[in-house]
C-alpha cells in the first residue's frame, strides 16, 4: 500500500449529507474484485447521463476538478452498504483523502485498509474548506498527516484528530497482511513454542 506523509492537490467540493456507497459505485460495478479500473465508475449515476456522455453539472466533471485528489463531503459520507469498492472506486479516480464532518464506520475502516485518508472536522472548519474547495483549480490543500494539519490555499491551516494507530498505518502503507507480518518473529517464536509443548497439533 502507498504511503500517505503529505498529500497536495486540487479538493473538489461535494456539499451532499448522506452519500451512500451506492452513489460513490453504483451495484453495476460490483462484478469485479479488482481494484483497479473503477475510477470510471465513481458517481456513475451523477457523472453520467442516461446516453451515457457526461454531465457537465457533476463537479468531477469540470475542468478544475478532474484530477482532484482530495473530496470535501457532507455530513454521514459513505453510509448504506459495506462495499469495498466504493475506496477501491475513489483511489483508481486519484482521490487520496476524503473530508468530512461524519463517515459510516464500516466505509471509514476500510478507507484505512486501501490507503485513503478520512478526516473528521468540525462543521465550521468543514464550511471553510468548503468554501476553499469551491474555488476552482485554486482549491488547492495540503493534507499533513505527520502534522495533523490541513493547509488551505490562503495558508490558513486547520488541525485534525485521528487514532494513533490508524495513523502509523498510512505513514508506514501497511495494509493487513503487512501489519500482521512486521510481528513475523513474534508469531514464528510463539508457533515454535506451541509445537514443542503440544506436538500433536
Amino acid at each position: 500500500m502507498e504511503k500517505f506523509t503529505k498529500l497536495t492537490g486540487v479538493a473538489a467540493p461535494l456539499p451532499v449529507i448522506n452519500v451512500d456507497t451506492d452513489m460513490i459505485i453504483p451495484k453495476d460495478y460490483l462484478k469485479t474484485i479488482k481494484r483497479t479500473g473503477l475510477g470510471k465508475g465513481l458517481f456513475a449515476e451523477a457523472r453520467y447521463k442516461e446516453d451515457g456522455s457526461e454531465n457537465p453539472a457533476f463537479v468531477l466533471n469540470k475542468l478544475a476538478y478532474r484530477n482532484a485528489k482530495i473530496l470535501v463531503a457532507g455530513d454521514n459520507f459513505g453510509c448504506g452498504s459495506s462495499r469495498e469498492h466504493a475506496p477501491w472506486a475513489l483511489l483508481d479516480f486519484g482521490i487520496r483523502c476524503v473530508i468530512s464532518t461524519s463517515f459510516a464506520d464500516i466505509f471509514y475502516n476500510n478507507c484505512f485498509k486501501n490507503g485513503i485518508l478520512p478526516i473528521v472536522v468540525s462543521q465550521d472548519d468543514l464550511d471553510k474548506l468548503m468554501d476553499d474547495a469551491s474555488r476552482g483549480s485554486n482549491a488547492v490543500l495540503t493534507v499533513d498527516l505527520e502534522a495533523q494539519e490541513i493547509t488551505g490555499p490562503d495558508g490558513g491551516s486547520i488541525r485534525f484528530d485521528i487514532d494513533p494507530a490508524r495513523r502509523h498505518i498510512l505513514l508506514e502503507g501497511l495494509d493487513d497482511i503487512a501489519s500482521t507480518l512486521k510481528n513475523e518473529s513474534v508469531i514464528g517464536s510463539f508457533e515454535q513454542k506451541v509445537s514443542a509443548e503440544r506436538p500433536w497439533l
